[in-house]
């Protein structure tokens, strides 16, 4: 099973790439223009994708550009929100949104893309990076499916934006 999970994963990462490369620098260049200006990087994981906060905050390589999102009502239009969640379906996220985008901030959101949804997430969003993570990955032996990797696979997403932030910001500054 492990091998099996391995090649799903390995397989989604890859479609994660081709998929969504443009998106991902999109969300870079949007996070850029707050580093860049007088605003702020804000991130907001809600569930499990808190795991990607913990991460941009606190692990071997924070991002130095980003603060946790606390009070969005302090938020100014040069400021910029990135929120991760598991789906674009999820109804918190969905209120953060409505309230971020009442206030001209501008805003990413990385999540599944949930087809059937009243509201959308995707559809508030000036970008959305879809996880194409809908369901497990795996046929169990009782016929269930397991392996839901929301958190490793927004700290995939997340990484590849801060590479894509980090390069953007390291030719600004040497421009400057």
């Amino acid at each position: 099973m492990l091998k099996m999970f391995l090649t799903q994963l390995n397989g989604l990462q890859q479609r994660i790439f081709e998929k969504e490369e443009e998106d991902i620098e999109d969300t870079a260049r949007l996070l850029a223009q707050a580093a860049i200006g007088e605003g702020k990087v804000y991130i907001k994981g809600f569930n499990e994708m808190e795991a990607v906060c913990s991460e941009a905050f606190s692990g071997a390589e924070p991002l130095k550009y980003a603060a946790p999102l606390q009070n969005e009502n302090s938020l100014t239009d040069a400021d910029r929100v990135l929120i991760f969640t598991r789906f674009t379906s999820d109804e918190a996220a969905i209120s953060l949104a409505k309230k971020l985008r009442a206030h001209e901030v501008p805003f990413a959101v990385v999540a599944g893309t949930v087809k059937s949804a009243e509201e959308d997430l995707a559809e508030i969003a000036d970008i959305h990076i879809n996880t194409n993570l809908m369901k497990p990955m795996l046929p169990s032996e009782t016929s269930d499916r397991v392996g839901f990797p929301s958190a490793l696979i927004g700290l995939f997403i997340y990484h590849c934006i801060k590479f894509q932030l980090d390069e953007i910001m390291s030719e600004y500054l040497e421009e400057n």
